[in-house]
């Protein structure tokens, strides 16, 4: 018999003491042992749970109990939940975490202090879509040459409102925290700072890096407008927000932004609450991961997928190497990011505007590749929607710097990314 700890009874912790219980038979056949919930960690010990587990207020129970195999980690947060899973592979525990912020800041030392101890975390990306699995098994023969993700529920769920329904952004972000999609405060997840975690995860397993949120460009969907999503149609893009880690050269690129995608790639077509990865090996070529990206079940799901595979003996390495990858891969910084962009900018209704702007943008190695102009409410400013060729990200920011100071140009200049 295999014993059981969660740190944390919340949504996910509850339907996994569930799960194990309502599917201990299934399980147990193909686990090889039988799987059971000795105590799980709460808060507050009045509040209700809907389990029929042992509760405790104090998480060294778990941590230090002689008869648990394996900690469960659900706490969310950074500190409080390293310190007690560096404690549990210290007393030679494996564990399992959902928590992504967790392994932002320190999966490298986690994996240093684990060894050969098991540290599994199927669950921390993309909720109940196998995409750390797909990265560290099913394609460990390849070179990952890209990977694009949806990887916030949340984000995707406002931007196909804006694009199906006409929905505007402050309306639908209100609808989605009434519906529980979005926090009282939605920073987290409109801002990118939740895709951003997911996406170092990845980037660690495929390319090796040990980058933290803080050293990779991260922007929000707070910005995008229903013209923006009006030219995007004709145009034949989607918006998205994805998170992206892309191989250049010796380098990688990692960001997570809006970004306008054609509609016939496989990624445009997901919307709603779910998520879905693509990959990109150099021997498999394009594979993609689609499903729900959180949730009670759909999480704890991948959950007990890793606490399966380590009573299985099947777990292998944290980030999947048997020794440091020695790629010689770095990140590249914000500023070399090279790709297409999208620009909308309010102007005087004038002859001898665009010139003006072109000339800014060619000053900068800027080029055009299509324009669109729309009516204002006042008839004396247009707006300028544009796309560019392929320039680096350095030069765009310059060149939106210059335009600001122009007398013929009003209010703030919106960009957003291209992919192709």
């Amino acid at each position: 018999m295999i014993k059981i700890g969660i740190l944390g009874v919340g949504t996910v912790g509850a339907s996994v003491a569930k799960i194990l219980e309502e599917n201990a038979d299934i399980i147990e056949a193909r686990a090889g042992k039988k799987i059971v919930v000795k105590l799980g960690v709460v808060q507050n010990l009045s509040k209700d749970r809907g389990v029929s587990i042992k509760l405790s207020d104090n998480p060294l129970d778990v941590v230090n109990d002689p008869e648990i195999d394996i900690v469960v980690e659900l706490m969310g947060g950074v500190e409080e939940p390293y310190a007690l899973v560096k404690k549990a592979l210290e007393n030679g525990k494996a564990v399992v975490t959902a928590n992504k912020a967790l392994l932002a800041y320190h999966r490298y030392e986690l994996q240093a202090i684990a060894g050969d101890i098991p540290l599994m975390y199927e669950a921390s990306t993309a909720g109940g879509i196998p995409i750390i699995g797909a990265l560290r098994n099913g394609l460990s023969a390849n070179h990952i040459n890209s990977i694009q993700g949806i990887m916030n529920g949340t984000c995707n769920y406002m931007l196909t409102k804006m694009i199906n329904e006409g929905a505007l952004y402050d309306d639908i972000l209100k609808e989605s925290q009434e519906l529980g999609y979005a926090e009282a405060d939605p920073t987290f997840d409109v801002g990118g700072f939740d895709a951003s975690h997911k996406l170092l995860i990845l980037a660690s397993i495929a390319y090796g890096l040990d980058a933290k949120p803080e050293d990779i460009l991260i922007e929000g969907i707070e910005k995008i407008t229903q013209t923006d999503v009006a030219f995007a149609k004709e145009f034949g893009y989607e918006i998205k927000q994805l998170g992206i880690a892309k191989k250049v050269g010796d380098g990688v690129e990692l960001r997570v932004h809006a970004t306008m995608i054609p509609q016939e790639s496989m990624i445009a077509k997901v919307d709603g609450v779910m998520n879905a990865v693509t990959v990109v090996g150099d021997r498999v070529g394009e594979t993609m991961y689609y499903g729900p990206g959180a949730g009670g079940d759909a999480t704890a799901s991948a959950v007990i997928s890793d606490i399966i595979d380590i009573v299985r003996g099947n777990q292998g390495p944290m980030l999947g190497y048997k020794r440091g990858l020695e790629s010689g891969l770095k990140l590249l910084p914000k500023e070399d990011i090279v790709t297409q962009y999208y620009l909308r900018v309010e102007v005087d209704d004038q002859s001898g505007v665009l010139a003006a702007i072109t000339s800014i943008l060619g000053k900068f190695d800027i080029s055009i590749e299509a324009m669109l102009q729309k009516p204002t409410k006042n008839d004396a400013i247009a707006k300028l929607l544009f796309t560019t060729h392929t320039c680096k990200e350095s030069k765009m920011q310059d060149a939106i710097i210059a335009l600001g100071k122009l007398d013929v140009i009003h209010g703030e200049i919106a960009m957003i990314r291209i992919e192709k």
